[in-house]
């Protein structure tokens, strides 16, 4: 998998697929959204949706109210296509075409969401890359919520290898620089009547951390 071109892998999945010919689509992210307001965010609180593509989450914060919305995903073709559906209301959103696992955030985020993209990394480098990237990203009082497919969830996703997650497991990647609020597995209907199994979890950052 060294010479995988993941950029060119999710271009082509966006290019040749429609909105609900893919697995993850979900037109209510209900389980997002149950977490964004348990925090009671301020709607000016800064907001970033990792590996966000396509997805309905920007609709809902936006008709929500939020004002400091970013989503980032590998794939220009995914961005453009919210783009295209917001219409004008996608002025309102910073867009940011960039790989999860190189990516260098310029600002500081309140709330930092990730459905499905941290699993996509398996690569231990990649892994400590992000939640380096993501400990430094966020403010001392931030919110991170990270889903990924559970132990009883898919092996692959898109013809790609993933890695599974447990409570266990992700609060043990996590615990040097995050405290666990709460976990949840959620099964999450496919467009195909197939049924994945996912684990949320909220985790608060340390007050103090040390590197």
């Amino acid at each position: 998998m060294e010479n995988f071109d993941r950029k060119k892998h999710w271009e082509n999945i966006y290019n040749s697929k429609q909105l609900n010919e893919v697995s993850w689509y979900q037109p209510n992210p209900e389980t997002s959204l149950d977490f964004v307001k348990q925090f009671n965010l301020s709607l000016t609180a800064k907001i970033i949706d990792i590996g966000g593509g396509d997805s309905f989450l920007v609709d809902h914060l936006l008709a929500m109210g939020f004002q400091n919305i970013t989503v980032l995903d590998i794939s220009e073709s995914a961005l453009e296509r919210a783009k295209q559906r917001l219409g004008e209301n996608a002025s309102k959103v910073t867009w940011i075409v960039a790989d999860a696992a190189t990516f260098k955030p310029t600002e500081l985020y309140d709330f930092w969401h990730d459905r499905a993209a941290f699993h996509f990394l398996t690569q231990e480098q990649e892994i400590e890359n992000y939640l380096a990237t993501i400990q430094q990203s966020i403010k001392p009082s931030g919110i991170l919520v990270i889903g990924t497919f559970s132990e009883q969830g898919p092996k692959k996703c898109s013809g790609i290898e993933i890695k599974q997650y447990s409570e266990v497991s992700m609060s043990d990647r996590l615990k040097k620089f995050f405290e666990k609020i709460k976990c949840i597995t959620v099964d999450h209907q496919t467009p195909f009547d197939t049924v994945q199994n996912f684990i949320f979890c909220s985790f608060r950052k340390h007050i103090t951390t040390y590197s």
